[in-house]
């Protein structure tokens, strides 16, 4: 269930201080009337997702008929999911520098046009997440069936994300975002690589790889599926006991060189026409990003939160 909270956690986040960025800017620029149109297309975004996810549960169980299909269709989620985990945190490190700028521009556009483009824009910039957020769900919380445990997981680690944003807009929380997102990322990391384990063996099931019967090593009397901790590996991670060979190979192939990657430290470039400061001129200790709120000043500034991921690896 962990697993599920942080998905729910990390995707809430994002989705939450994207839309503290568009609110802040509005309340900033006086432009209060288009809150409205922002919240219609945070909504429908949701419900999209929402439907969006039980489209793949149904299909799951009452469109596919036959089990090899149930499982080569799991399988395709499985790698689908590690696929949008990799970009997600990727993305995140770097364009989060300058996605409030971004966002802020856009949303200026949005209003000269009008009000379904407010909406659009607050509708495009919040469904990504929630598409994000069913397909990894689903393919996280598989082999739960009939157990509720990991939805409510989930929608723990959203209400948690919308706590943390509304406070961080509010100025009544500080918290070291760089390092929220390099924990979170790198987990997630691990996450994906049991997700596309748990791909393998769908595969491997479904006849389409071979090696199913094939054992990598068997560690059953040692870590017991019945125990608790077996039981956590199994459900953070896709830990199992007994894994074939080539769902070894893929945790194994997935999980360290992109933990390497991500972790690895990587020069900041500066923006396109920034400037080099000079030497000598001293850096306000109230600038560092160290900490960071999403305020109504925020949004003049372009200091927000969602600013503080970009240098997430650096200071890991």
């Amino acid at each position: 269930m962990f697993a599920t909270y942080l998905i729910g956690l990390r995707e809430g986040l994002e989705a939450t201080l994207v839309v503290s960025i568009l609110v802040a800017f509005l309340v900033k620029s006086q432009r209060r009337d288009r809150l409205p149109q922002v919240w219609a297309g945070v909504a429908l975004a949701v419900v999209l997702s929402v439907l969006f996810g039980w489209l793949i549960e149904y299909t799951s169980t009452s469109l596919l008929a036959r089990s090899e299909d149930r499982e080569l269709f799991e399988a395709i989620t499985s790698v689908a999911a590690v696929v949008f985990v990799t970009w997600m945190i990727f993305w995140m490190r770097k364009a989060a520098r300058t996605i409030a700028g971004e966002l802020r521009g856009k949303l200026t556009e949005a209003l000269a046009v009008g009000s379904l483009a407010v909406a659009g824009m607050a509708f495009l910039a919040v469904i990504r997440e929630g598409l994000e957020t069913a397909l990894i769900f689903y393919s996280a919380a598989q082999g739960a069936a009939g157990d509720s445990g990991p939805l409510l997981a989930l929608v723990g680690g959203i209400v948690t994300a919308i706590v943390l944003g509304v406070l961080l807009y509010a100025s009544a929380l500080r918290i070291n975002l760089s390092k929220f997102f390099t924990w979170t990322g790198a987990l997630l990391i691990l996450v994906a690589a049991g997700i596309l384990k748990y791909g393998v063996h769908d595969f491997q099931e479904a006849g389409v790889l071979p090696g199913l019967g094939d054992l990598a090593f068997d560690i059953t009397g040692v870590l017991d599926p019945t125990t608790w901790y077996a039981a956590l590996l199994a459900g953070m991670f896709n830990v199992t006991p007994a894994p074939t060979v080539l769902e070894t190979i893929a945790w194994i192939g997935y999980a360290v060189p992109v933990l390497v990657l991500f972790l690895r430290p990587t020069r900041r470039t500066p923006a396109p026409g920034a400037t080099t400061a000079k030497p000598s001129a001293p850096v306000p200790a109230a600038a560092s990003p160290s900490t960071t709120t999403v305020t109504e000043r925020g949004a003049d500034t372009g200091t927000e939160a969602e600013a503080e991921a970009a240098s997430a690896p650096q200071r890991a």
